[in-house]
């Protein structure tokens, strides 16, 4: 595979690629990153647009990415060495399974959105990235060994399913049943799930149902890991959306599907716990790969302007265009050092320590993300003029990135929902840190 070098132009790659210091990247991240980037290139990003076009990712593309391994990353880190060992995966482009840390995560997330579009690699990473995660943390080793050794080889494919017509940021809300057969052998589930990214490529789908009654909130909540292509009473059909023409969103519906009550994830009425766990990883590598896009925006609005001319001189030499090309830019880069800071901290935190100090964090992060690709979008948009309005020709990355926008302040979480859950969050972690230190003081005031 060529090496494929740095971008030149100003804004196009993070300050590390760009050879300035940084304190996060060891040389195995420097490594990865250069093989990474030649894999990627080779293999996805120089066919991204044309296959965004076409509305669809040719099936070998996904795989040759599981021969070499290159959806693993999508797994949250540290990854499952032992499973990934037993099934013969025992490095990543050279970095090996038991070495890779959320900064080798941050690394793929990033290149793997350098085209600027999310469609390409959606279409291949959401079962290893969402749906994959909650059997490998809350699952019965049974449940496992039914269902790894052909998911993380890519044998068969998964997708997570939690959004509904009427219940997508509400999670509570969830209205699809999973009721006891007669029996006792089965969970027959009926009900709608919507905007599931990969469903229609899915051989199942780690489902999120109700258990409980109508009634019985939260804690009526459980997943399942459900059957779905080719499975009585499963139907599913793709959704036309504004932007990701090629992540295969699905509408699913489901009428007296049979589960084996086998399939259940963890213990019956844990699903909202086990949701919003998996979301804290869901929201961190969306956000790396929103800010990569915004970045593509930015630096295409750059480049567009240093050799555009209008009123008699280029479009850089305008102050106003310099003015909107330093806001959209300080946004970007203030984002994606935040960005660096998170994963190096989930580098050095233990597993439940970052779920509770990072979460909210994570949330905010995610929110911010989508709103810095709205400014930089926008600045690429306005620059580009009518080029930027055009679905074709050299504004075309420009329309593009404005179309998807709204999948990435959505998704995962609503952007308003996510800004109010960070603060409810930092709250409770302030309430817990103030008992702590009130105790601390009663005991050293009876000493």
């Amino acid at each position: 595979m060529a090496t494929v070098p740095p971008n030149p132009v100003p804004f196009s790659e993070p300050p590390y690629l760009r050879g300035l210091p940084s304190p996060y990247y060891t040389s195995s991240h420097r490594n990865f990153q250069k093989a990474c980037r030649a894999f990627l290139w080779e293999n996805l990003i120089s066919h991204a647009l044309e296959w965004e076009r076409e509305g669809a990712v040719p099936e070998h593309v996904f795989h040759t990415f599981c021969r070499h391994h290159m959806l693993i990353p999508n797994l949250p880190a540290p990854l499952p060495v032992e499973w990934l060992k037993r099934l013969g995966i025992n490095d990543i482009l050279g970095v090996k399974v038991e070495e890779w840390d959320y900064l080798h995560t941050g690394i793929y997330c990033d290149e793997l959105a350098r085209s600027g579009l999310a469609g390409p690699g959606a279409s291949m990473t959401a079962g290893f990235a969402f749906g994959i995660p909650p059997m490998l943390r809350f699952g019965s080793r049974e449940l496992q060994e039914r269902f790894l050794p052909d998911l993380l080889t890519g044998r068969k494919r998964t997708c997570l399913a939690i959004t509904e017509p009427e219940a997508g940021s509400d999670v509570a809300n969830i209205t699809t049943t999973a009721v006891k057969s007669p029996d006792g052998k089965y969970y027959i589930v009926n009900g709608t799930k919507k905007w599931i990214t990969n469903g229609i490529w899915s051989d199942y789908t780690t489902m999120a149902v109700r258990t409980g009654g109508p009634n019985s909130g939260p804690a009526g909540l459980s997943l399942l890991v459900v059957p779905l292509r080719n499975h009585p009473g499963v139907t599913m059909r793709r959704l036309k959306v504004s932007g990701q023409a090629t992540g295969g969103t699905t509408f699913i519906e489901l009428d007296d599907v049979r589960v084996p009550v086998e399939n259940l994830i963890g213990i019956e009425g844990h699903g909202m716990r086990y949701i919003m766990t998996n979301f804290n990883h869901e929201r961190l590598v969306v956000s790396v790969g929103v800010t990569r896009q915004a970045r593509v925006g930015l630096a295409a609005a750059f480049e567009y302007c240093l050799k555009r001319e209008a009123f008699g001189k280029k479009l850089m030499d305008q102050p106003v265009v310099r003015h909107r090309l330093a806001k959209a830019g300080a946004e970007l880069e203030t984002m994606w050092a935040w960005i660096e800071q998170i994963l190096y901290q989930l580098c050095h935190l233990e597993k439940g320590d970052a779920d509770r100090e990072l979460g909210g964090l994570t949330a905010l992060a995610k929110a911010k993300a989508g709103m810095v690709l709205q400014e930089c979008a926008q600045c690429a948009v306005l620059l580009f003029g009518g080029n930027g309005y055009t679905t074709t020709g050299q504004g075309e990355i420009a329309e593009r990135l404005w179309r998807e926008v709204p999948g990435t302040r959505i998704p995962g979480g609503s952007e308003d929902v996510l800004l109010d859950l960070a603060v409810r969050q930092l709250v409770k972690i302030y309430q817990v840190q103030t008992k702590e230190l009130e105790k601390k003081e009663k005991k050293g005031s009876n000493i």
